[in-house]
């Protein structure tokens, strides 16, 4: 074969250009065709595309182009999650202003997504730390606090003093600041909350709404909301005459109140904090605790450690006194920050009672050693007067709940594991809390016509917390009430706001005068969501949360804002997922310019499917870039027949392969078989097999009779077939044969590839000759041919002649599209 130069630079900037050209991305509501929304999670601008992002984005616009060429309404629109601490942290590093950090990244990794031909709707671009976004959160969170869904309230926070910010749980690392390495302090400060958890039981039971999406994803959610049916119980303090200072805990096994042995509370509790105040020991065993992690997988692994109180509650059925001890894995945030403790039926109570001598009541009769663990299973009741031994679990937690509802000191109740968000951040890099402080009228709403609340942006920050606490220009106003002196809130949002509702702005991106309008209700929910599963529970959950909220707003009229979910693996290296400090990564940027986008595409949707993880191969990339060199150098080598070809056929013209040879049906039938394959798996968008699919296409392409009319027929679909189908992987080269080979103007606008039910129709079939039950030969026959003609070529075969020739044919059994048995002697 000829060696013809493929060019990958210049023909992907031509066929861009003619993209931009013809504006053939551009997205708009049309009410006569099918709306497909496809929409990949934006990125955050760090400066540089890495191969997790190139992975994504090219599945997402793999999708989007699919579904174009299927007939559909296609939006595929891209932004920038622009706010958030690691701007902040590479702007101090830089001593630059975060702002100017962000937009000259995101001016960089737009040029580097339009080189790898994404087929983006650009004029709907949005970035979150634009005014004209964040006015609408802003403006939603009012909403929000005129229905009671926001308040304020002192939390509990992971503080640094060197920063002087909060710190997430994942940003404390052995107790120190990730950044400054100071020891965090456990602090309470004014935050605030949004009543996620009044969405709670919607968000759990519309898990049902969501079967396009990953089991793994429905179930962490699930989890993370955390219904479940229990019992809360009110323990009097022995200390105490009014009933109002009990002690509130909620269990899920109230079939074990009667082996509870103590009480464990937080250290922040009001308990403790009274207990400590004549208790130096305990005082500075509180603060010991205040200076750990929250994180939950911390707190299942660290030291069981506490201290008693010297306080006692009363058991609210026996009357017995039990002492209350402070526990360092008890936390304030959740629930009442009280837990009865069972030893004998929770292993971590177990734990803490053997280390500190507490009695140990066996209540249950399960399956288990209390010598050597606790015994954790359900099972009946024993030990438990006066209730009755050999009760089940749903019959004693029916008969204790009703004896404490009777007696006044429990309630049933259903709880969730699921927390009110917490969206204060004393960070400057975010939006702006619309809320206004007045010594005169409390907190006070900004009026919706003042908004938006801009961020400063010519702002240097050092490091020593936000820098809007030291701007008299940001801070001082009027109050909107009184019209005296105030303050304007200093904390920003957490930026899982801006990310909760951006999907549903992508569709009314140029409104200026409401935060969404019909056009949101036209696109969402959006048809197919693509993002890594690290994003399987918060921000898909916050985003569900906002999208109930925006409905309730009469703003969207969908109950879900994703409709399908695809959760795609991580790009591998040497085993290892690509990362800086593992020094393992590969610059998208080089590849391009190495080789071109269509074969990082194709490398990238061939090496995996997508929910699999891909290992990074330098010989798969190669081999991507001479599979596309292969189909170039097909094309422009058959260039003159196929466009010859092309001038005798139109859309109206039907193939006709009468007279043609038994070979080249064979030809076109493997060829429509392949493809009724391929187009199977792009709908299940396994584009690896589709990949696949167009090489087996290029080998078929060698198998061509020459010189042959037909034989150039075919050729001619065989192309067009191919290109079609390889279209929305690597879109460059389609594009650029397409129009070269005198196909169309576009292969966007060309119909998807059909299967012809007529060249499934096998022309031929292939049959077994046995002599006396011995395979002597295969023949070929019409599918059409009759008994007489088969026994005929069977006996005609000159390997079956051999053993036959001398003998007499006594019987000849065919049996129908399997074999011929010759019987001789």
């Amino acid at each position: 074969m000829q060696e013809y130069k493929y060019d990958a630079k210049s023909v992907e900037a031509s066929v861009q250009h003619f993209w931009d050209k013809t504006q053939s991305f551009l997205a708009k509501e049309d009410l006569n065709k099918e709306k497909f929304y496809c929409l990949c999670m934006f990125p955050y601008p760090s400066g540089k595309l890495h191969m997790g992002h190139v992975r994504n984005y090219t599945l997402g616009d793999v999708v989007s182009r699919y579904q174009r060429m299927k007939g559909k309404n296609v939006m595929q629109p891209m932004g920038w999650d622009a706010f958030g601490l690691p701007a902040e942290n590479a702007a101090m590093k830089h001593d630059v202003p975060p702002a100017r950090w962000t937009y000259e990244n995101i001016n960089y990794m737009r040029d580097q997504l339009k080189s790898l031909g994404f087929g983006y709707d650009w004029s709907r671009e949005i970035a979150t730390c634009d005014p004209n976004y964040y006015r609408w959160e802003q403006w939603l969170f009012l909403q929000m606090y005129k229905k009671g869904l926001v308040y304020k309230k002192n939390s509990v926070v992971n503080w640094d003093p060197v920063d002087k910010t909060v710190l997430a749980n994942e940003q404390v690392v052995d107790g120190r600041g990730w950044r400054s390495g100071a020891l965090v302090e456990r602090r309470e400060i004014p935050q605030w909350f949004i009543k996620i958890t009044d969405y709670a039981d919607e968000l759990l039971k519309d898990l049902d709404q969501l079967t396009e999406w990953p089991e793994q994803v429905r179930t962490m959610q699930s989890n993370w909301i955390g219904r479940s049916e229990g019992v809360e119980i009110d323990f009097k303090l022995a200390h105490k005459e009014d009933d109002s200072s009990a002690l509130t805990v909620f269990t899920t096994r109230p079939d074990t109140l009667m082996g509870v042995s103590f009480i464990s509370v937080a250290a922040g509790h009001p308990l403790a904090q009274q207990a400590a105040k004549n208790n130096p020991e305990l005082a500075n065993f509180l603060q010991e605790c205040n200076t750990a992690s929250v994180a939950e997988a911390d707190i299942a692994t660290m030291e069981k450690k506490g201290m008693a109180t010297g306080f006692f509650a009363i058991h609210p059925i026996s009357g017995e006194k039990v002492p209350v001890w402070v526990a360092n894995f008890v936390l304030m945030g959740y629930g009442t920050g009280a837990v009865m403790a069972v030893p004998a039926h929770d292993q971590r109570d177990y734990e803490f009672a053997n280390k500190y001598d507490l009695a140990i009541k066996q209540v249950i009769e399960a399956e288990g050693d209390l010598a050597q663990a606790a015994i954790t299973e359900k099972g009946t009741l024993i030990n438990s007067q006066p209730f009755s031994d050999g009760l089940n679990f749903d019959d004693s937690f029916k008969a204790i709940s009703e004896y404490l509802e009777i007696h006044q000191a429990g309630r049933v109740t259903v709880n969730y594991r699921l927390r009110d968000w917490g969206i204060s951040r004393q960070r400057y890099w975010g939006a702006p809390i619309p809320m206004i402080n007045c010594a005169s009228c409390g907190v006070v709403p900004v009026p919706e016509a003042d908004l938006p609340v801009r961020l400063p942006e010519d702002v240097i920050v050092k490091g020593d917390g936000s820098p809007l606490k030291r701007m008299p220009e940001f801070v001082n106003t009027a109050c909107p009430k009184c019209q005296g002196p105030a303050e304007r809130e200093t904390d920003t949002f957490d930026t899982f706001m801006e990310s909760s509702w951006y999907y549903a702005r992508f569709a009314s991106f140029d409104n200026a005068q409401a935060m969404l309008d019909e056009r949101a209700s036209y696109w969402a929910p959006v048809d197919q969501y693509i993002g890594g599963v690290e994003h399987a529970i918060l921000h898909l959950l916050y985003a569900r949360f906002f999208h109930k909220v925006m409905r309730d707003e009469g703003l969207v009229s969908s109950d879900e804002p994703f409709k399908a979910l695809l959760t795609q693996g991580m790009v591998l290296k040497d085993g290892a997922k690509m990362s800086k400090s593992k020094g393992n990564t590969v610059d998208p940027q080089e590849l391009i310019e190495r080789y071109g986008a269509d074969t990082v595409r194709l490398f990238t949707m061939f090496a995996a499917p997508p929910e699999q993880s891909l290992e990074w191969s330098d010989a798969g990339v190669e081999g991507a870039y001479r599979f596309i060199r292969r189909i170039w150098n097909f094309a422009h080598e058959h260039k003159e027949n196929l466009v010859a070809q092309n001038q005798d056929y139109s859309s109206e013209h039907k193939r006709n392969y009468s007279g043609a040879s038994d070979e080249l049906l064979e030809l076109r039938r493997d060829a429509h078989e392949v493809l009724k394959q391929a187009l199977y798996d792009f709908e299940r968008y396994q584009f690896n097999t589709v990949v696949a699919a167009g090489m087996k296409l290029a080998n078929i392409w060698q198998r061509l009779p020459e010189n042959d009319r037909l034989s150039a027929e075919f050729a001619h679909e065989l192309m067009s077939m191919m290109l079609r189908l390889l279209s929305p992987i690597i879109p460059h080269v389609t594009q650029a044969l397409w129009r070269e080979l005198g196909f169309g103007e576009s292969v966007l606008t060309a119909p998807w590839p059909e299967v012809d039910p007529a060249a499934l129709v096998t022309q031929s079939i292939e049959l077994i000759v046995q002599v006396n039950g011995k395979l002597r030969d295969k023949i070929k026959v019409a599918t059409s041919a009759d008994r007489a003609a088969i026994e005929a070529a069977a006996t005609a075969s000159e390997k079956v002649q051999n053993f036959i020739a001398d003998k007499t044919v006594r019987k000849v059994i065919v049996v129908p599209n399997r074999l011929v048995n010759i019987v001789a002697n």
